[in-house]
């Protein structure tokens, strides 16, 4: 099938539009390495049986598939050229700015008493170029270490072309193409790659340097896209190169490749595995997910080697992909940044996975090298907690807590009053810890004191648990005491942090002197009901304690009734978490069975 120039601009047009309707991908289809299974000269054929019998495109019609495959990525209307990486109109203009660079020279391609056929058009062997540049390479081999500007140089005491960083890797991989796609079994040419320089028949050197430069550069996107773009629209084949760059070693080396992969602090696997737990700390529901963190992966042996890295769950990885190598003739280390992409929205445990695989083919170098090196995994965890809740009762959300130590005799011993304050566990296992942060007493606390005290920091109240304070009261003054303590909580110091609101502590109490006034009628130490109807009995009879002469004035009357009232229920302390009845109610019930019995008696007078 033979290409003119219009219809390779057709296509050219077409493809484009396709690129930007529907997105590029370069991957090859899922299948079309399947048979590239072995090792050796065995997966060097089973590549070329892959790539073989490509679509003809001529040597004329090249100079438009060029100006599709090397489309400049930043302006569609010019194209990048080889060594020099120059952005060119890609309108031919008969070679007076670019022209077809032949990457393998095309003296170099024939063999016997032919031409080099298919390879002197194979759109993996061409590159644009200037038209100068093109001229000062000549016929030269490749060589010249990566790191240094293009054209010529003395390399192992002879001169060589350097194509320039941006150009090396690529360069080296369309070498690698060129000598499995004519390996001598189609009538074309036989090409090989050789160790430094010759001027035999279809050799082509230095392969020691393109090995370098294939490790030091891997394939970039132009490269990518020119291989899908060839692919798609012109030959029907791949470079196997660019898109498993992993076969190299295996084809042009040995089978004995020693790079091993480990990510440095973790726990060896055996047979070069290495796993390691990436902990982003702990967080509260709303916090920003925190940032990602550092790992040092290490190679160890002197052999080149690419490597995948591929992430689960909500992991995230600064290298992604298959396109990550480590340079051949020296150990190295990379720095990868590893973290959650997630929210914080619940609580839980957010986790994900970073796998790093050495991609490398080869099985004879040994235990934990190669292929035989075990992946190394990542695993990244996050925990996200729920806010604290603080309450004064450990099954439910008691916010307010009051106790009353009653009546206390003058003098006696301090009443005491055990309380807690717990940590209520909102999200089993993922709950923050409780700070209490500050403690405001109001009324009478020189009389009802407490032991509470701050809990922040270190000694922060975990979730789940509770902490045992006391309060008393002080018996060294008569009076009726109220306090109020208003404790102020909080998360514990985390991303996401809160003030959790206030609780109370209300407590009360009165202290009497024995000797004199006393509403404990019946002498049960509890000023309570039962005195109200010893009282309310006694109204008109003899007047004594027992039947409610509280002040030993000798009258039961209404002064007798207000210091029960006033001393209601005290005697032993109670707490209250729902409100009571009021003293008031009974008062007013009392002073009703006065105001009846005054009455009655107004009425038998009257009578008589």
């Amino acid at each position: 099938m033979r290409f003119n120039g219009y219809w390779l601009s057709v296509v050219w047009l077409v493809a484009s539009l396709a690129e930007v309707s529907f997105g590029q991908s370069y991957d090859p289809p899922a299948n079309y390495y399947s048979t590239a299974t072995g090792t050796g000269a065995t997966l060097k054929s089973q590549l070329h049986n892959i790539i073989d019998d490509h679509m003809f495109v001529s040597y004329d019609d090249a100079r438009y598939a060029l100006q599709d495959t090397d489309e400049d990525p930043n302006n569609p209307s010019r194209i990048l050229l080889v060594y020099n990486r120059v952005s060119n109109t890609s309108t031919w203009d008969q070679a007076a700015t670019w022209n077809r660079e032949h990457t393998w020279p095309e003296s170099r391609l024939e063999v016997g008493n032919g031409s080099g056929g298919k390879a002197v058009s194979d759109l993996f062997n061409l590159r644009a170029s200037t038209t100068s540049v093109n001229n000062a390479r000549g016929s030269l081999h490749f060589g010249g270490a990566y790191g240094q500007p293009f054209g010529k140089l003395v390399d192992k005491g002879v001169q060589v072309w350097y194509p320039g960083d941006a150009d090396a890797g690529m360069i080296a991989r369309q070498e690698f193409y060129m000598a499995v796609r004519y390996d001598g079994s189609d009538t074309v040419a036989d090409l090989e790659l050789v160790n430094g320089t010759t001027e035999a028949d279809a050799r082509l050197g230095d392969l020691s340097r393109l090995i370098e430069w294939h490790y030091a550069a891997v394939p970039d996107s132009f490269e990518r896209r020119r291989n899908q773009v060839i692919y798609d629209d012109y030959q029907g084949n791949r470079n196997p190169f660019t898109d498993r760059p992993e076969y190299v070693w295996s084809i042009f080396m040995n089978q004995t490749n020693d790079s091993s992969l480990t990510i440095q602090g973790g726990i060896d696997g055996g047979a070069g595995a290495s796993t390691r737990s990436v902990n982003l700390g702990r967080v509260i529901v709303g916090a920003p997910v925190p940032a990602a963190q550092a790992l040092t992966l290490n190679k160890a042996g002197l052999n080149g080697t690419y490597y995948s890295v591929t992430t689960a769950g909500a992991a995230t990885s600064s290298v992604t992909g298959r396109y990550n190598a480590f340079a051949t003739g020296t150990t190295g280390s990379k720095s990868i940044n590893v973290g959650l992409n997630t929210s914080t929205a619940a609580a839980g445990l957010k986790s994900g996975m970073v796998t790093i695989d050495n991609l490398d083919v080869t099985t004879a170098g040994g235990a934990g090298r190669g292929a035989n090196d075990g992946n190394d995994v990542a695993t990244v965890n996050l925990s996200v907690l729920s806010h604290a809740n603080p309450s004064f009762v450990a099954g439910s959300d008691a916010n307010g807590l009051t106790f009353d130590f009653g009546m206390v005799t003058l003098g006696a011993s301090a009443p005491t009053f055990s309380f807690d304050l717990f940590n209520l566990e909102t999200t089993a296992g993922f709950t923050a810890g409780l700070d209490l942060d500050s403690i405001a007493g109001s009324g009478d606390t020189a009389a009802l004191t407490t032991d509470l005290s701050l809990f922040q920091g270190a000694a922060t109240l975990a979730a789940g648990a509770g902490s045992e304070f006391t309060a008393s009261l002080n018996t060294s003054s008569v009076g009726v005491f109220s306090a109020t303590y208003t404790l102020n909580f909080s998360d514990e110091n985390l991303p996401g942090a809160a003030a959790l609101g206030a609780m109370t502590l209300t407590l009360s109490g009165m202290v009497a002197d024995a000797g004199l006034e006393n509403g404990d009628f019946n002498g049960d130490e509890i000023v309570d009901g039962a005195d109200f109807l010893a009282w309310q009995r006694g109204i008109g009879g003899a007047a004594s304690l027992a039947n409610g002469d509280a002040n030993a004035d000798g009258v039961i009357d209404a002064a007798d009734l207000a210091i029960w009232s006033e001393q209601f229920g005290g005697g032993v302390g109670t707490i209250t978490v729902v409100p009571e009845p009021t003293v008031a109610c009974l008062t007013a019930v009392a002073f009703t069975v006065i105001a009846a019995g005054r009455s009655s008696h107004v009425r038998r007078q009257r009578s008589s």
